[in-house]
């Protein structure tokens, strides 16, 4: 078959097929384009989910009617400047956009419409491009002192067979916000605004750059629920920074989907990120939960390259180790850091359970004392003050009464009530233990909730994992050598960690030019498939260049013992036992959580409580 060069029109429309997946990709292309421009206000105005219509408009540098034909031609940008001898590095890339193919792919399948005002100019100049056939530069009016407005209409009614792939209008404006939450989440200095069919849907005002104006960005899109329950990362290593916000473990969700990751100001989805990330919470969440993160990873440009992908949600790091070690680093000190403490959401979800709208439903075994009878919020007679027990003291608020010349009580008698002896600690001092399962402290404030066998179990892995780092991994050697056959560079690049595997108990070698030789292997492991062990190790090395698998499978078998070596429910526990496990909860990093990611105990406050009875 002969060999032919493709029309113009056509290689756009394959290009197309690249960078402009769906309208989201769309708003994506040209918000970047507006904040290369330098803009500090970008409007986004949506209809029919962006396949009917899409308007971004900016304040930025605009373009002058020379300009505006050589915008929408491929592979031409203004964000590459040649050096003094006409080369264009392509490696120190300091722009959102750069490789010039968003307006004229999007223009190839769409009807463009592009309007301009350049700083300083009196005349505003605007084109238009149908399918791929340009008109223009014609005079055009603009509303603002300067800026760009891109208007795109009847989004892939050139490649019709594209129509059939996209969701719902809702499913796409969805998508869209998602994506202008991202870029705003990425630069808090510039406002932004998202109209969806003519409903407000988003009003970002500009923030002061740095830390503060970050902080308030944050809050503004993920809420106040997760900047009470995160905790701030702000490490530095051989030039690269890390800042921003991570939940704690409590704090969790079902998906990724909450997860932002910045790379020198560029909202990215990667994996080694996103695996790094998933890593430094490995032994506090369960597998099926992930955490809310917000970080920014900054870095020479030199040391990251974005040009992977045509969509440039994808880098790749020259030395992606150090940027894993950095991750898991900074959020595990941030973990350790954090302590016992717990996520607010856990008692808010606890006294949502109380509230009298709510239906135990099938959780509840038998009926319930609110719905049986006494108080109950419709109600409108109170219940009898002659009922026994109504008249006597308090032990929580009420002062002891007696003579007014007896003086303070002595806490030694036994006459005297409970008070507030041992609630000046964190988790407050033990008070009762129900159905031989929880402990109920009480606090200055309020009190906690403990589950007694899971906050034991997370007390004993975190023991055990401190033992392990102590001593090292205690090694059993085979009887007879195991040899696993792998790809050649899967084995030389296995045999080639052997010294860091062997620091985690797994002693093998090279074997050949396609496989490796294992000699001992972790005690904890017991009996395992060392075959199916040395290939998922491969895997890891290949994927995420660090031998996950063997540390993922130590920590399980770690938390699996901790699990079964731990206080069991239904054990009765002494008053003295119960506070030294609270008091030991309180001295241990992520004793906020079991080993699976739930709560250990859940803290109410006095006032919360108080109002449940109608106090407050």
């Amino acid at each position: 078959m002969p060999i032919r060069r493709l029309p113009p029109d056509l290689i756009n429309r394959i290009a197309a097929g690249e960078v402009v997946e769906r309208p989201a990709s769309v708003v994506k292309e040209l918000v970047e384009n507006a904040l290369d421009a330098g803009a500090g206000r970008i409007e986004v105005q949506t209809e029919g989910g962006g396949l009917a219509r899409i308007l971004v408009a900016d304040d930025g540098g605009g373009m002058g009617p020379a300009e505006l034909p050589v915008a929408v031609e491929r592979h031409a940008t203004s964000k590459l400047n040649p050096d003094a001898d006409g080369g264009y590095d392509l490696l120190r890339i300091a722009t959102l956009g750069f490789r010039g193919e968003a307006l004229p792919s999007i223009g190839s399948v769409a009807r463009l419409t592009l309007t301009s005002r350049a700083r300083g100019a009196t005349d505003a100049f605007g084109l238009t491009v149908d399918a791929g056939r340009l008109e223009g530069p014609f005079p055009s009016a603009f509303p603002g002192p300067h800026g760009a407005r891109v208007e795109v209409r009847d989004l892939f009614y050139a490649t019709p067979a594209r129509l059939k792939f996209m969701k719902s209008a809702r499913a796409e404006d969805m998508a869209i916000a998602e994506t202008l939450r991202r870029q705003a989440l990425a630069s808090e200095g510039v406002a932004f605004s998202l109209d969806l069919d003519g409903r407000k849907a988003l009003r970002l005002p500009a923030e002061r750059v740095g830390p503060e104006g970050r902080r308030a960005r944050i809050a503004a899109l993920l809420g106040g629920d997760f900047a009470d329950n995160a905790f701030g990362l702000d490490q530095t290593r051989e030039g690269l920074s890390l800042t921003g916000y991570a939940a704690l473990p409590t704090y969790n969700r079902g998906s990724a989907q909450h997860q932002y990751l910045f790379v020198n100001g560029r909202p990215v989805r990667d994996r080694l990120l996103g695996g790094a990330l998933r890593a430094a919470y490995a032994d506090v969440l369960a597998r099926d939960r992930h955490p809310l993160a917000v970080l920014y990873l900054d870095l020479d440009p030199a040391l990251v390259d974005v040009n992977v992908h045509p969509t440039k949600a994808e880098v790749r790091f020259r030395d992606p180790g150090l940027v894993r070690g950095l991750i898991i680093g900074a959020l595990r000190h941030g973990l350790a850091a954090a302590g016992h403490r717990a996520s607010s959401s856990v008692a808010g979800q606890a006294l949502g359970r109380f509230r009298p709208g709510f239906e135990p439903g099938a959780h509840a075994a038998g009926a319930s004392a609110w719905r049986e009878g006494g108080w109950s919020p419709r109600a409108a007679a109170p219940v009898s003050p002659s009922l026994p027990g109504l008249s006597g003291v308090s032990a929580r608020a009420e002062p002891w009464i007696g003579p007014p010349d007896a003086g303070v009580p002595d806490p030694q008698d036994p006459s005297v009530p409970p008070t507030q002896a041992g609630a000046e600690h964190p988790l407050g001092a033990a008070r009762a233990q129900l159905h031989e399962t929880y402990i109920l402290a009480q606090t200055r404030d309020g009190l906690v909730i403990v589950d007694q066998h899971a906050a034991h179990e997370r007390l004993v892995y975190e023991t055990m994992k401190a033992q392990m780092a102590a001593g090292g991994v205690a090694r059993q050697a085979l009887l007879l050598p195991e040899v696993v056959e792998l790809d050649p560079a899967d084995a030389e690049r296995v045999s080639g960690r052997a010294e860091e595997l062997a620091a985690l108990g797994l002693v093998l070698e090279a074997f050949g030019p396609g496989a490796v030789l294992v000699r001992e292997t972790p005690a904890l492991l017991g009996e395992t498939d060392i075959a199916g062990l040395v290939r998922d190790i491969a895997d890891d090395l290949t994927e995420n260049d660090a031998p996950l698998a063997l540390g993922e499978r130590l920590a399980e078998v770690c938390s699996t013992m901790a699990c079964h070596g731990s206080v069991r429910a239904g054990r009765r526990l002494q008053a003295s036992e119960m506070d030294a496990l609270l008091r030991t909860m309180e001295a241990t990093p992520l004793s906020g959580q079991c080993n699976h990611g739930r709560p250990t105990y859940v803290e109410l406050k006095l006032a919360d409580i108080e109002r449940l009875f109608g106090r407050r």
